[in-house]
């Protein structure tokens, strides 16, 4: 049974949203941090960037960094740039990016899920990361960044949304990348209790994107809980936010790997190791996409080939060693080009599935990498299987779709319980 909750969130005033929400901070480079910061005041930027221009710098991950992300917060709610709902609400986002939507229900999932694993992860994380963004979010009191978990579909939510769907949206814009953003508001009792209800029939929700911030409020809600001896178990802290997706409206695409060398072998001393493991196919195309599993395209010496992998390579029982990613690593990366940690050898790195093959291939092309390799996409019955599992994919196994903005809805831990 999930828990998941309405919340009062602060978000921007309608007149202010396209200028507020922003991609998430870590997707602009430095270039188009300054450019986006100088000519937009009211970007959510500048709350995660309050020290902009300022003479007195704080160090990053600093308790007095975070501080003045706090008090920059405070401004813009101060300001009305951003308000706070009166009611408890769920919120209905859509997206539509390159002709697909997506739709989902903000709303707020418990850290008491997340510990009894109705709340369930594929993905490892690293402590260090938690425990700074655990001290982050214990400073700020917001989640401004939904995670973003997914379930199978529910008659119930689909109906509602379907419904809210044909009345005007709060919000509706277009930002510079071609995306559409919209979004409504469900505050009406009887339709929020109706949510809640439905979501306590669905057994198990999945994340889908967000593994570190769930981790980190998990942490800070276990942490305040802890210290509070008249814990009720109705405090905000309970509660992180996220963005509820049904499996139907999500896309989950492959990761592409790119290896810079191939640890001194000549070409066909490499092509020659590749057939202990795989069928080595060469493809006579100028580009090859991989169209089913245990299909991995192979872009060398401006070719295409298809490997695919011998029988027996992997346990058809074990869901991790039968991802494609996982045979790649286990029997090329590993034993051939003597790449053993995905994380950490700098001779490897990786390009999500929307980039592309023609981006794996300028790669190849300008000798920043040697070769390149391309995936069939992770399917949603292969990511469950592992979570269920409790199993973890290996890094970069999937780039998940919708990618939300930041401040586009914001959720405090700090207030009094309703």
């Amino acid at each position: 049974m999930a828990n998941v909750q309405p919340f009062k969130a602060f978000r921007p005033a309608r007149d202010k949203v396209h200028l507020v929400a922003s991609r998430s901070y870590i997707t602009y480079t430095a270039k188009a941090l300054r450019a986006k910061l100088d000519e937009n005041p009211y970007t959510f930027l500048h709350i995660l960037n309050p020290e902009y221009k300022s003479k007195q710098k704080t160090d990053p991950n600093s308790k007095e960094r975070f501080e003045n992300i706090r008090k920059k917060f405070d401004d813009f709610v101060e300001q009305q740039i951003i308000i706070q709902d009166d009611k408890p609400s769920f919120y209905i986002y859509r997206q539509i990016k390159d002709g697909h939507p997506y739709i989902g229900i903000i709303g707020c999932a418990s850290v008491e899920d997340y510990y009894s694993r109705v709340i369930k992860k594929h993905e490892a994380t690293i402590a260090r990361r938690e425990e700074i963004f655990k001290e982050y979010i214990k400073t700020v009191e917001i989640n401004a960044e939904p995670v973003c978990f997914t379930y199978p579909n529910h008659a119930t939510i689909d109906r509602i949304t379907q419904h809210k769907l044909m009345e005007r949206a709060e919000y509706d814009f277009t930002t510079s990348n071609k995306v559409r953003h919209s979004f409504w508001i469900i505050d009406e009792p009887e339709e929020v209790l109706a949510i809640q209800r439905a979501f306590a029939e669905v057994d198990s929700l999945y994340i889908a994107d967000g593994h570190h911030r769930s981790a980190s409020s998990a942490l800070l809600g276990k942490e305040l809980k802890e210290q509070n001896p008249n814990h009720s178990g109705k405090e905000k802290y309970n509660y992180f936010m996220g963005v509820f997706i049904p499996e139907n409206e999500l896309q989950i695409f492959e990761f592409n790997r790119l290896v810079k060398d191939i640890d001194g072998l000549s070409e066909k001393a490499f092509l020659k190791a590749l057939n202990q493991s795989f069928e080595v196919l060469f493809v006579d195309q100028p580009i090859f996409i991989p169209r089913k599993v245990h299909e991995i395209g192979m872009y060398f010496e401006n070719k295409w080939y298809c490997l695919i992998p011998k029988e027996g390579l992997w346990d058809e029982n074990d869901p991790v060693s039968s991802l494609d990613v996982s045979i790649l690593t286990n029997h090329l990366l590993a034993p051939i080009l003597e790449i053993d940690d995905l994380r950490t050898d700098e001779r490897i790195y990786f390009k999500g599935g929307l980039e592309g093959v023609e981006a794996l291939m300028k790669e190849v092309d300008s000798g920043k990498a040697k070769v390149a390799f391309s995936h069939f996409p992770v399917s949603m019955e292969q990511l469950k299987a592992i979570a269920d599992a409790d199993q973890i994919m290996p890094p970069k196994s999937t780039w998940i779709e919708p990618k939300l903005r930041s401040g586009l809805t914001v959720y405090s831990i700090n207030e009094k319980e309703d």
